[in-house]
């Protein structure tokens, strides 16, 4: 048994403290969000230590944080949160991760599910052919590295939009509009543009996934109202990040990174938790590359969800304003945010980490759209390709609690390569075909590696989410047709 074990302290039925005494050089305590049911698999492995490394950082304010979906990451856990001073504290790029803003894109429809009924396979095999999808793969967009790259990376999603792909109302629904202005193309490096020049409009592999979904169950009728979803309708959901791009930046400032730590004194018991000081040079060009990468993504979920409306119109012989195709939210994930917040009776502006977690502001954000603002903003839970999804909302008590911040998925229980010896023989899309869930990835192996099995089951985590008032839940999503990178 692991020594942090025998120190954790049970709050209540969903918070367990790390001490600080628990490592000499901690500056706070850790404060890990799950269950009975999620601590024991989370005691099965050592991302509880990383918790502990994080409370490390200098400048890091209030806990070292971790989220339900917790597991182990590159210096910080995935579903690792830390709030450090945005004017004495550091930046560690550890604390945002290798796909810079990964993140959630939800559409709603008209649909129902019986209007889908019989063309699940069709859409499908469209959406495969209309959205490029594996390792690697190039898109039909083709960008020069150092003209119309650079406009992508300063202007995010609205780049996307004025070039004809998507709506003016897309923008208002999503997070930061799409763009973060502090966005540096310069600071992003020749490899890291050339990487990207090629992949805007393509999915990736690994995680990332296109879902037709029909909703299931509503459990907030006010909440759901508000985001245009009833029970029965079919939605679509986007999971995609800044492809190779964000992580050459990722790669890139790593390296820097870590010759800043030593530079500027600090010590920390994990180098993958390389830092420097956020108002210092490494630490602002960082801060601007990776801006630069997160609107990378944003403009790439925005030309996925333009192709994937093409494909809808294209199946059904309607337009896509007919069927109703907006856009419910899209949210972040792997992205630090200046934000402010009241500490000690004082408001404070901190850069926040959210590694593998994602946004959760509570009813009246001006940051929200409209119809949002008196409900909350809308928190997209992905699960895994066999079983379901959740829609929930930002709660006021996660300000507090965790800098307005919640999970962002299920959270691995399995390793890719764990997975892949687990299901030898197995054919994984014919095992959802079986229950009624139809399925096309760019590789069979891929397809193996994000087997059901290998996450958590999502709605434990979401219990948590909920019953902590990180995000409460509005509403539940059941797959139909999956297509994976």
């Amino acid at each position: 048994m692991a020594q942090w074990s025998k120190l954790l302290e049970r709050i209540d039925d969903y918070r367990w403290r790390l001490p600080r005494s628990y490592k000499k050089g901690m500056r706070t305590d850790g404060m890990i969000f799950a269950d009975e049911q999620l601590m024991e698999i989370i005691n099965q492995e050592n991302a509880v230590e990383q918790v502990a490394n994080v409370a490390f950082l200098p400048g890091i304010v209030g806990n070292s944080l971790a989220m339900p979906d917790i597991h182990w990451g590159y210096g910080f856990p995935v579903g690792g949160v830390a709030a450090t001073d945005a004017e004495e504290g550091v930046i560690s790029p550890g604390g945002i991760g290798f796909d810079i803003n990964c993140g959630v894109r939800l559409l709603r429809t008209d649909l129902t599910r019986d209007d889908v009924s019989g063309k699940i396979d069709k859409l499908i095999y469209a959406l495969f052919n209309h959205v490029p999808c594996g390792k690697g793969k190039e898109g039909f967009i083709k960008l020069d590295k150092n003209k119309d790259l650079a406009r992508v990376l300063q202007k995010g999603a609205r780049w996307a939009v004025e070039k004809g792909y998507g709506w003016k109302e897309d923008l208002e629904h999503t997070e930061s509009e799409g763009c973060m202005k502090e966005a540096d193309p310069e600071a992003v490096s020749g490899q890291a543009k050339h990487r990207g020049s090629d992949q805007l409009g393509t999915l990736g592999s690994g995680n990332h996934f296109l879902e037709i979904q029909v909703v299931q169950e509503i459990y907030d009728e006010e909440a759901a109202a508000a985001f245009g979803v009833e029970k029965g309708q079919i939605v679509i959901m986007i999971h995609t990040g800044s492809r190779g791009l964000g992580h050459q930046v990722a790669t890139d400032y790593l390296r820097s990174m870590e010759t800043a730590r030593k530079k500027y004194g600090i010590e920390l018991p994990d180098r993958q938790l390389a830092c420097a000081p956020v108002k210092s040079q490494e630490g602002m060009d960082y801060f601007g590359a990776m801006a630069a990468s997160a609107n990378f993504a944003w403009a790439n979920r925005q030309i996925i969800a333009h192709r994937v409306r093409e494909v809808f119109e294209q199946i059904f012989g309607k337009s896509a304003e007919s069927m109703g195709m907006n856009l419910i939210y899209d949210v972040a994930h792997n992205i630090a945010k200046f934000e402010d917040y009241i500490i000690e009776g004082k408001k404070k502006k901190l850069c926040i980490h959210r590694k593998g977690a994602t946004r959760s502001f509570g009813p009246g954000s001006a940051e929200l759209p409209e119809a949002q603002r008196n409900v909350g903003q809308a928190v997209i839970i992905p699960g895994d390709m066999g079983r379901y999804s959740y829609l929930l909302k930002g709660s006021q008590s996660a300000q507090d609690a965790s800098f307005s911040s919640t999970c962002h998925g299920a959270g691995r229980v399995m390793s890719r390569g764990e997975v892949i010896r687990k299901l030898k023989g197995r054919d994984v899309a014919e095992e959802l075909s079986e229950r009624g869930i139809f399925v096309r990835g760019a590789s069979r192996q891929g397809l193996a590696e994000e087997a059901p099995e290998a996450y958590k089951d999502v709605a434990a985590v979401v219990n948590t989410a909920h019953g902590s008032g990180l995000a409460l839940r509005v509403a539940r999503m059941k797959p139909l047709g999956v297509m994976k990178g």
